[in-house]
């Protein structure tokens, strides 16, 4: 599907968009990917890495302006929304700034991408929009519900909207992985609680999500893919084995553990040989034998949390993919 095609990605410069675009340049030549973000020196330092591949683009613009959003999109064929204010302390000591990125960010990308007859678009959510405790969950529940709704408002362009939800991105920039491996020399980390539990991905892993949305989606999915997970405590005994382990308690903001799917989503959610798929409650979407496909409705009163999950992560498999991957870890 996505062989030949423009794609754009919003807030590319990130994590997830340093895996995205190579993996997806390899896999499917698309004719041109755009790297959509506000950062420009981000930008420079990842366009040497492509150096004079005419397939990259790179177009400086922040999702909380439309007219920019406009200009970017002409000519797209999908998008993968990205871009995101996603720190939890951020959001909880700035609150209007997170609003305006994640919620007027995402009205953005959906008008936009409805005006220029987009065909596809895949926007990253996270665990923290299933049952939010925190602002950054609660802004990112808003921006699934808006394009969960997307679908309904595209009318004859046919803009389709779906969603990939995951948790605790391994190694990624910001997340504890890096954290606890920048603290390991000081011979002690800092942990929150030692019952805290974190799913655990690969950013390969939710590229490959992302790439099954495309092509499975009919509109309003909300994509949650089957992970392990790892006790907070076993992740620092990976990242330093020798450190001591501090309790600091919670952060403002934080949960015990990571919940993608709750028990009100059960009653709409279907599983799937590796992942489980939330459909819309709205319009009756949920009992659509086009969008349910081959799925296997869960029990009433199901939920996919962290410290109830039946795959588990170990501390030497999680210690042999720090190694091997030790100079990407919080690079990217």
């Amino acid at each position: 599907m996505l062989t030949g095609s423009s794609i754009l990605i919003t807030g590319g410069t990130g994590s997830f968009g340093h895996t995205f675009v190579p993996m997806t340049l390899a896999k499917y030549n698309p004719r041109r990917l755009v790297i959509f973000s506000r950062d420009e020196m981000k930008q420079w330092e990842m366009a040497k890495l492509y150096g004079d591949d005419p397939r990259v683009r790179f177009f400086i613009g922040d999702v909380r302006d439309k007219d920019r959003l406009y200009r970017a999109l002409d000519g797209i064929d999908f998008v993968v929304h990205a871009a995101a204010t996603k720190i939890v302390p951020t959001a909880e000591y700035n609150p209007f700034e997170c609003v305006k990125t994640n919620i007027n960010g995402a009205m953005n990308v959906i008008d936009a991408c409805i005006d220029h007859g987009v065909k596809r678009v895949v926007a990253l959510s996270t665990d923290k929009a299933s049952s939010p405790s925190n602002l950054y969950g609660a802004t990112k529940l808003a921006a699934d519900k808006l394009f969960v709704a997307g679908n309904s408002y595209s009318g004859v362009q046919n803009t389709r909207f779906a969603v990939v939800r995951y948790g605790n991105v391994m190694g990624s920039r910001g997340s504890v992985i890096p954290f606890f491996m920048s603290k390991a020399e000081t011979g002690s980390l800092p942990i929150t609680d030692v019952r805290m539990t974190r799913f655990m991905i690969s950013l390969e892993q939710g590229v490959e999500l992302v790439w099954h949305a495309f092509e499975d989606m009919v509109g309003g999915e909300i994509y949650v893919k089957k992970i392990p997970s790892m006790l907070l405590t076993d992740i620092a005994k990976a990242c330093a084995p020798e450190a001591e382990q501090l309790l600091i308690g919670i952060r403002p903001g934080e949960k015990l553990h990571e919940q993608m799917i709750s028990p009100e989503d059960s009653y709409h959610t279907y599983e799937y040989d590796a992942h489980y798929k939330i459909l819309p409650a709205i319009y009756n979407w949920s009992a659509d034998e086009e969008r349910i496909k081959d799925g296997r409705k869960v029990a009433e009163g199901f939920e996919y949390v962290s410290n109830s999950n039946s795959e588990w992560m170990d501390v030497e498999t999680l210690s042999a993919w720090i190694e091997s991957n030790r100079t990407k870890v919080g690079m990217i």
